[in-house]
């Protein structure tokens, strides 16, 4: 009886991908939607039928108007206090455990159909950090995802780094000695490694002595995201604006709630409506109030998200987008300049950049050293990221790898050379 590959899995925060080591020794992305190797990282749970949907099909039911509940931006909550609660779907109280275990659950069952056999052996990509300067709560991240995986229906769950994943497929194509830093800019986090690669070097079994250096830090393209709405969206929702007596600004928590992906169905827990009631009482503009409350009453939190990430995505290669959005009342049409988005991320970008300036102390190098600069994750698009980052590096060849696809297919080789099949 032939002995079952390991796959390797990248368990996104907008994205995941599966992936084996082929026969040829070259790492295969597996198809897990239509002919597609991405799958969103979404569910959407049906009130109008038993189904839940997960992926593209997830965000079109959504978009499409079944009445259900959509789940975005799972990873998020790994190592938080949010995986001790629970939400409400369908007169069920699901954990986030669950949550998470059931779409990781359908990652494998595709996986498994595309490849024609079954998985028990898992390498899972994991970034540097899950939580920012809290050791226990990254090692109780990084436990709560190998319980959802095992699980899930895997025997044996093992991690390897994100950015060292890069590195190792980025290691497939060179052609001599490199000293790279890989910079990995994901959805939830940005993470990089300092490595040594080279041909010879990737025969060799144990690889410690090839990273010079492996940090992240919990800024990602969500937060962009949310900044961004936070700086153009949500004011024509009333944040920012002063309360009726004039001496202070709006609570901001509802603002919060809406323009973070993973917390917009707490908005939509029976008690909040009669908390958007008591902030329309208090503001000195309601009529703003109501937008707020229109898109929480119809339940178009994550359309309004999806958006704003629409609008992010576009000023990647325009000046300027307009950002349309239909209430019951009116539309919101607000035009959203390329520089408006870059002054809403700017010190989100600083933290990353300095995170990357870390990563280059505890390598014990300089700048001038790096001969070149690896970029994946859906994050290095937006060129003002980019480009910040890798002025950091002038002497150093910029490569662009997958977007999606560069983490997942080094998992694969990690998890061959983990279980001996490669």
């Amino acid at each position: 009886m032939t002995t079952p590959m390991p796959c390797g899995i990248d368990f996104g925060t907008s994205n995941s991908t599966a992936s084996v080591l082929g026969a040829d020794g070259e790492s295969r992305l597996l198809p897990l939607e239509g002919a597609s190797a991405v799958l969103p990282s979404t569910l959407f749970f049906s009130f109008e039928d038993p189904s839940v949907r997960f992926g593209r099909a997830a965000v079109g039911a959504y978009v499409e108007g079944v009445e259900g509940r959509l789940m975005r931006s799972l990873k998020s909550v790994l190592g938080s206090s949010t995986m001790a609660e629970k939400t409400t779907i369908k007169a069920k109280r699901w954990s986030f455990s669950d949550i998470i275990g059931l779409y990781l659950s359908q990652v494998k069952r595709r996986a498994e159909e595309a490849a024609g056999q079954p998985f028990d052996k898992v390498v899972l990509g994991r970034p540097v950090h899950f939580v920012d300067d809290n050791e226990e709560a990254d090692r109780r991240a990084e436990g709560e995802l190998e319980a959802i995986a095992r699980a899930s229906g895997f025997d044996t769950v093992a991690f390897q780094f994100e950015p060292i994943a890069a590195a190792l497929e980025y290691e497939r194509s060179v052609q001599g000695e490199e000293l790279a830093v890989i910079i990995d800019l994901g959805g939830g986090t940005s993470d990089f490694a300092i490595v040594r690669v080279s041909p010879e070097r990737r025969r060799s079994p144990d690889r410690r002595e090839d990273i010079l250096a492996n940090t992240g830090v919990h800024i990602g393209g969500t937060d962009f995201d949310r900044l961004l709405s936070l700086k153009k969206i949500m004011p024509a929702l009333g944040y920012g604006t002063p309360t009726r007596d004039g001496d202070r600004d709006l609570p901001n928590w509802a603002y919060f709630e809406l323009a973070t992906w993973h917390r917009i169905n707490f908005l939509y827990a029976p008690q909040v409506d009669t908390r958007l009631r008591g902030l329309r009482q208090d503001a000195a503009r309601p009529e703003l109030v109501d937008r707020l409350m229109a898109v929480v009453s119809e339940r178009q939190g994550h359309a309004l998200a999806g958006a704003v990430e629409e609008v992010k995505i576009a000023l990647s290669g325009e000046e300027a987008h307009r950002f349309a959005f239909p209430l019951p009342e009116e539309n919101l049409d607000i035009e959203v300049l390329r520089t408006d988005f870059v002054a809403a991320i700017e010190r989100a970008v600083g933290g990353i950049e300095t995170a990357l300036s870390g990563c280059l102390q505890q390598a014990g190098v300089g700048a001038e050293a790096i001969s070149s600069v690896f970029l994946t994750g859906g994050s290095a698009s937006v060129p003002f990221v980019r480009e910040r980052l890798t002025r950091l590096f002038p002497q150093a060849r910029v490569v662009q790898g997958d977007v999606f696809g560069s983490v997942g297919a080094g998992l694969a080789l990690d998890a061959a050379r983990k279980y001996g099949t490669g």
